[in-house]
């Protein structure tokens, strides 16, 4: 065998150990527990690739019992109950109710979000949340969201995708579709990059929570359906 030959072959055969150990330590990391607060067709949607990644989930909505197929359909990893229960249970909690619902979740829940990285996937619309949804849409949905729901390690994050394409394109093959992501903590925003690529998204981190206005729904980022390079370029990234 000649010498450029073996070399060859031994540089295959690390880089495989290399590509083996990683999936390893990935395997490796403990599932997290997150909590679904207004568990419709977004919630429904990431539950079920959380659960796939290997994640645990609570679903919930006013009425939870409306969730138990889906939860028997998930297994073991997926369970029910209120969103104060959700609330309680996530070590993240995401966040998928009409927005003009959002600061009724903050009074009712905030003590038990506290602390927690919370995944923020509304969108302020006038015609169906009222003058609040303008004040929001004014300020920029991530800052507004603050006010509403403060003591959280907020992160606005999954407004920007339509829940057919969060089940659609999942995971797809080549070029994935982009995510962006926006907050004051990094620390909540590592947590939600690892989220977002494990339900088969590429995160792009925009910048602080003021930089939300930049994916806010009438911005018309979430109908363009980009890849991360095309989302980079579309904001100046």
């Amino acid at each position: 065998m000649h010498a450029s030959l073996r070399r060859l072959i031994v540089k295959v055969l690390c880089g495989l150990l290399l590509l083996a150990s990683t999936a390893s330590l990935a395997q490796d990391q403990p599932p997290l527990r997150i909590g679904i607060i207004g568990t419709g067709a977004m919630g429904s949607a990431l539950a079920r690739l959380w659960v796939e990644a290997g994640h645990e989930v609570m679903m919930s909505s006013r009425h939870p019992e409306q969730l138990q197929p889906l939860a028997d359909e998930l297994g073991e990893r997926a369970r029910i109950g209120t969103p104060a229960q959700a609330a309680d249970y996530g070590d993240v909690i995401l966040l998928t109710v009409p927005y003009g619902a959002t600061p009724q979740v903050g009074r009712d829940h905030g003590t038990l979000m506290a602390g927690k990285v919370v995944l923020d996937a509304g969108n302020p619309r006038p015609e169906r949340d009222g003058p609040m949804a303008e004040q929001a849409h004014s300020l920029g949905s991530g800052l507004a969201s603050q006010r509403f729901l403060p003591g959280t390690r907020l992160v606005k994050a999954f407004n920007a995708i339509s829940a057919y394409r969060l089940r659609s394109e999942a995971h797809r093959d080549g070029d994935r579709l982009a995510i962006p992501l926006a907050s004051d903590d990094e620390q909540a925003l590592e947590v939600a990059a690892q989220l977002v690529k494990d339900a088969g998204f590429d995160p792009v981190i925009v910048g602080p929570l003021a930089s939300a206005k930049r994916f806010d729904f009438q911005t018309g980022i979430s109908a363009r359906s980009l890849t991360a390079p095309q989302l980079r370029e579309a904001l100046g990234l």
